[in-house]
């Protein structure tokens, strides 16, 4: 029996791993909507190539040329960001949450209520609104299995465990392409230097978001969220190699370490395949000729993302929702070279102050509160960005 099969993001790295993946058995899958942004030319091929039900650009201005690319296949097309949650609403058995940024909200939510096996590779959903995300899941009968590599080691270690049985997660960061640069040299990093990662393949502003940490503070409150263990059991290590990707320790002082090499496929072919494992075409490690790992505990001058985010568990509400908005914001504001790199955490940090000031972290956790608050994350943020010293 096939499987029906969206993939949300189709256009990005995670997007396209899993449609590699899913093209080396295609008779086994039917894929009903891909999404993506600008690439209209890559997402038109790949609807074509999977011959998709419907393909939808989150942005309205390209769907004259998305209907152009696909003229006479019978496939349909959309734009907006309404679009892609429609489209998340169809009935589809395993559905990939790829899209970058709070945008990936809505649509997860929408393929949760259609009882799907959500794969999340979207970390600000449960980063804004976990509590929202994990009770819809079991309102719906459906499954979120996580695709960050670190969650995924994480999940698989836990894998007939009892999470009360759970002393501490150590979750890894490469670094960075900053790990090994003096402090004051980050504060002159240009776009490009943030830019190239010394291990991963990434997107350009998941890159960006690992030399500074923000990704890694989002894993954190990620990890929080999705396996409900307490702040103080979660930890962050620097490994270089970035071959271990998580350790869970138990109250037996053990520790069930998995260790992978630095490719997505393992983390997505995981999801896809789960609750089963199936060959996968990465890379098989040789101990013997690797050597050693080496791990340090991350700087908290270098990366003060790590302590914003411990605030925020601890916090709680919409704080996330503020952190995440807030990130995506200054993020904007380096890219576009409105601000230096070592400003996007001071700008988070007086974002976070000023709404927690003013009590607007404290609303009802609803989709249309958290909408609301990742709204005047943003507002807050860029007025800021706007009174930083150009």
């Amino acid at each position: 029996m096939t499987r029906r099969i969206s993939i949300f993001g189709a256009t990005g790295s995670i997007g396209g791993t899993t449609l590699d993946l899913i093209g080396r058995d295609p008779a086994a899958y039917d894929v009903v909507a891909l999404t993506g942004g600008r690439n209209i030319d890559r997402l038109a091929q790949m609807a074509r190539q999977f011959d998709a039900e419907i393909a939808v650009t989150a942005y309205e201005d390209h769907l004259p040329a998305l209907r152009a690319a696909l003229a006479g296949t019978g496939i349909a097309c959309a734009a907006g960001a309404g679009a892609i949650t429609e489209a998340a609403a169809r009935p589809a058995d395993w559905v990939m949450s790829a899209i970058v940024g709070h945008a990936g909200l809505a649509p997860g939510m929408a393929a949760l209520k259609q009882g799907a096996t959500l794969a999340l590779a979207n970390k600000e959903s449960l980063v804004t609104a976990g509590p929202l995300l994990m009770q819809t899941a079991r309102d719906h009968g459906a499954v979120i299995l996580p695709v960050d590599s670190e969650h995924s080691a994480v999940f698989q270690a836990l894998i007939g465990e009892d999470i009360t049985t759970v002393e501490r997660i150590i979750i890894t960061a490469s670094g960075g392409a900053f790990r090994d640069w003096p402090l004051e040299k980050m504060a002159q990093a240009t776009l490009a230097d943030a830019s190239a990662h010394p291990n991963w393949a990434m997107g350009q502003r998941i890159t960006i978001d690992s030399a500074s940490m923000f990704n890694k503070a989002l894993e954190l409150i990620e990890t929080h969220e999705f396996f409900g263990v307490s702040p103080d059991k979660i930890e962050a290590l620097v490994h270089p190699e970035s071959l271990v990707h998580a350790m869970v320790g138990f109250v037996d002082g053990g520790l069930m370490t998995h260790v992978g090499p630095p490719d997505m496929r393992h983390a997505v072919g995981f999801a896809l395949h789960w609750p089963i494992r199936r060959p996968l075409p990465v890379a098989r490690l040789d101990f013997a000729k690797l050597g050693q790992f080496t791990f340090r505990a991350p700087d908290p001058a270098r990366y003060p993302a790590l302590r914003l985010a411990r605030e925020v568990m601890q916090a709680g509400g919409l704080t996330g929702a503020v952190f995440n908005g807030a990130k995506e914001r200054a993020l904007d504001a380096f890219i576009d070279g409105q601000i230096r790199f070592l400003d996007m955490a001071a700008i988070v940090e007086d974002t976070l102050g000023k709404m927690a000031a003013d009590g607007l972290v404290h609303a009802a956790m609803t989709l249309d509160n958290v909408a609301q608050t990742d709204h005047m994350a943003r507002i807050r943020a860029a007025e800021a960005i706007a009174a930083r010293p150009s």
